[in-house]
């Protein structure tokens, strides 16, 4: 396969799901980074346990991203959420992607699911998959596959409070994103908790105000 895989993963106090996430990598790639951003529930213990380097940064996804990315070896890269695990077939996605004339260029992301089999999880899957394919949208909890020359070329993750996954797919561009056919399936925690109707009129909105250039920062407050 062309070049060291590195999977990247930032986590604040996610130790409920962590376990499940690196269970599903470190046995398949060449290495796997936690990036832990002030974890108080035994998080960098638990991701040492499963076999990845831990790493600390400032709290942030953003910002825990580009320190993972820093410190990352390989020459691709693979950007995944705490609460995300990766579903059968992924391993070979990756591999075939990698292995396409010119890949380097390109930036690969998962169908979404969700580990909740209901009427609105699969509707707000379905909107989020909609959205990845047809603008150009994929959020964080999809994944997100590239090559470290890429990552570089188009100025990776921004230290930003929130919007850090939009940020960075707006500037790789519609064009060079590409879906790979293996499902990423993320915690409904936060949905079952917030409602999903409630939690998916938050998102829509918060996206909506960063496109109306609202400081990052002031967006997040509103997320929570």
């Amino acid at each position: 396969m062309p070049g060291m895989l590195s999977v990247v993963i930032p986590v604040l106090n996610g130790g409920a799901d962590l376990p499940a996430a690196l269970a599903a990598v470190v046995p398949n790639v060449d290495e796997t980074l936690v990036v832990d951003g002030g974890s108080a529930d035994g998080s960098p213990a638990l991701a040492e346990t499963g076999g990845a380097r831990v790493l600390a940064a400032p709290r942030g996804r953003g910002r825990q991203l580009a320190a993972g990315a820093e410190a990352a070896r390989g020459d691709w890269l693979l950007f995944l959420h705490a609460d995300t695990v990766l579903g059968p077939g992924w391993l070979a996605a990756t591999q075939h992607f990698r292995a396409r004339p010119g890949a380097e260029k390109l930036a690969g992301y998962f169908h979404l699911a969700f580990d909740e089999d209901s009427q609105p999880a699969r509707r707000t899957a379905a909107i989020a998959n909609w959205r990845a394919r047809r603008l150009g949208l994929p959020y964080g909890d999809q994944g997100l596959l590239i090559s470290k020359a890429l990552y570089t070329a188009v100025g990776g993750y921004r230290p930003i409070a929130l919007m850090e996954d939009v940020d960075l797919v707006r500037r790789i561009g519609r064009s060079r994103l590409a879906a790979l056919p293996a499902t990423a399936v993320t915690s409904a925690s936060r949905y079952r908790e917030g409602g999903w109707s409630q939690r998916s009129a938050r998102n829509l909105a918060c996206l909506a105000l960063y496109y109306l250039g609202l400081d990052p920062a002031r967006i997040a407050r509103i997320y929570g």
